[in-house]
């Protein structure tokens, strides 16, 4: 320790070196980094926390369903506990899961089995629910509990797990085999006294509890389940939702809002989505990656795992659209042995190879492995939830992007000026933005959907719309995409990235959409303009018929006879218009 001219000491700031930086060192695990980054997967508020762990279990519940070949039936139950504090619980009537795999699908990240597969599918990353708990865990310390039933099991599965969060992988807190059977309460949609419970031999039903606020708006559980019942119109939604009375609670915003400050929201009551179409939509294929979609270090990977004895066989055999005879072209354009060991190819030979496979002329991949919504079932879930006075509905022809399939779908509903209160004439149109059928509610502003709905010229198709804006009318916009790999900007899955063929896919497809509204458009401003000319000839047929009558000595009767023939003229003028 050295002293200062005042002979106070001054501390000696400690250098580290190589040897202490190192012992420092040391590995982070998944669960690790997401825990200290819960914005990337969707948990960066309490309000957007509580409709992520919603979306996350309804995904993974649809998809189960529809793998299972069962129409789905699923219900939402969300309690509030305590300030700030929601208990949420999703149940199913899927397949159920095996007892040994429920811990590391709920408590465990990366655990799927949907990542390595080529084919559409809500989610992908094997992130969501396991992500959810683990934001239950840290909020509330409490425990994800999980009920599982399986067709043949005699009794059902009830496990509550934690995820060791160093470790990434699940703690046993408790086990138990019970008698159960998911149940669900469906409600009349017009009000009535409901009808009784249904219950089924298989399902699953998890519950965590976490730190979360309810608020009501475009951004709420209660829209995302409502997009979801539209967007999925074979799926029937069971909702219900309570909340603590408390008074003049503030929301984000620091505005009194109704459910911010705690008045229940059907509280004891269930809400029930109805199904409209009563069959599942079809089942999509899994397909093999496309040379085209592959980066070199996939290519190298696949090279390193492949089971084929031969370089031309494996290109053959891991790839989709490389034939025999394409393969062979492929090796001779990269310089290298058909024959060669593809297991020993050197790096430098691997990026001969990626360039050869870029330059060949392929087919596209196969579309099978897409299902898209279908027009029909667009226009029954949009008439099941919004009201309007016309529905169209436009599905592309699929299309690729980087080697990756995809298919995009445009829908249009459009009220009446003052017929639907939702929907003002003076206010910017709704949009309904889905990939894979799941809403995308966040983010609008940086998606590649509204950039193309923005691109348009609606004003071309009979609608106001400011420079660089979304159109202004009574209107909901629906745009959906299909596809092996969404290319969302981040892990959170809010919003598609600005790839060219999307953006231009979602163009000609709202612009095909414009076209049929401008249609209706014009046919209802020409029989708005007949009715407005009908009605003063109408008005005018008694004083024409007093004035004949007059000038050719008519009686009552004959006036009245003139009346009912000018009357009976115009209505059939009216009729041709």
């Amino acid at each position: 320790m050295t002293k200062t001219t005042e002979g106070s000491p001054k501390k000696v700031q400690r250098v580290e070196t190589a040897e202490s930086m190192a012992q420092k060192q040391r590995e982070i695990s998944v669960s690790e980094f997401f825990l200290k980054n819960r914005h990337l997967l969707g948990f960066d508020s309490p309000r957007k926390a509580l409709m992520t762990t919603v979306k996350e279990a309804v995904d993974n519940s649809l998809d189960a369903c529809e793998e299972a070949g069962i129409l789905p039936e699923i219900s939402v139950e969300i309690q509030q506990t305590g300030d700030n504090r929601f208990r949420v619980g999703i149940t199913d009537n899927g397949p159920g899961i095996v007892k040994n795999q429920i811990p590391k699908i709920f408590a465990k990240l990366l655990y799927g089995s949907k990542f390595h597969r080529l084919r559409m599918s809500r989610g992908q990353q094997g992130i969501g629910i396991s992500a959810a708990g683990m934001y239950g865990q840290l909020t509330t310390g409490s425990t994800t509990v999980i009920l599982s039933k399986t067709k043949n099991g005699p009794k059902a599965h009830r496990i509550g797990v934690q995820i060791d969060t160093r470790a990434n992988k699940p703690t046993i807190l408790a086990e138990e085999e019970i008698e159960w059977l998911p149940t669900f309460y469906p409600a009349q949609p017009d009000g009535a006294a409901p009808v009784e419970p249904v219950s089924f031999k298989h399902g699953t039903c998890v519950t965590i509890e976490m730190e979360a606020a309810y608020i009501r708006g475009r951004l709420s559980v209660d829209e995302y389940l409502k997009q979801c019942a539209i967007a999925n119109p074979h799926l029937q939604l069971h909702y219900r939702i309570a909340v603590l009375k408390k008074e003049n609670a503030k929301a984000d915003n620091g505005k009194e809002t109704e459910g911010a400050n705690g008045a229940p929201a059907a509280e004891g009551n269930w809400n029930t989505f109805q199904r409209a179409v009563h069959h599942l939509p079809k089942a999509p294929a899994e397909i093999k990656p496309h040379p085209h979609g592959v980066e070199l270090g996939i290519l190298m990977q696949m090279l390193k795992d492949t089971h084929a004895r031969t370089l031309r066989s494996a290109l053959s055999q891991d790839f989709s659209r490389v034939s025999d005879r394409a393969a062979l072209e492929i090796c001779e354009k990269a310089g290298l042995n058909p024959k060669a060991n593809p297991t020993r190819i050197a790096h430098q030979e691997s990026e001969a190879l990626f360039k050869a496979l870029g330059e060949t002329k392929l087919m596209r991949p196969p579309t099978d492995c897409l299902s898209p919504i279908g027009e029909e079932q667009i226009i029954a879930g949009l008439k099941k939830e919004i009201q309007a006075d016309f529905y169209t509905a436009v599905t592309r022809e699929p299309e690729v992007y980087r080697g990756n399939p995809f298919q995009v779908e445009v829908g249009l509903a459009y009220a009446k000026p003052g017929e639907n209160q939702d929907l003002g004439a003076d206010d910017p149109v709704r949009v309904l933005r889905f990939a894979n059928r799941v809403p995308l509610l966040y983010m609008a502003g940086a998606c590649a959907m509204s950039r193309a709905i923005t691109g348009v010229n609606w004003k071309a198709y009979g609608l106001a719309q400011p420079k660089d804006a979304v159109p202004v009318g009574p209107m909901v916009i629906l745009l959906h995409i299909a596809s092996v790999w969404v290319p969302f900007t981040s892990e959170s899955k809010e919003a598609i990235a600005h790839y060219a063929e999307i953006i231009k896919e979602f163009t000609y497809g709202l612009q095909e959409c414009g076209r049929q509204l401008s249609v209706y458009l014009s046919r209802r401003h020409r029989q708005a303009e007949a009715d407005r000319k009908r009605s003063y000839i109408e008005m005018y047929i008694p004083h024409l018929a007093l004035g004949l009558r007059e000038i050719l000595a008519l009686n009552d009767k004959q006036e009245q006879a003139v009346v009912t023939k000018l009357s009976d003229m115009l209505e059939r003028t009216h009729l041709d218009v």
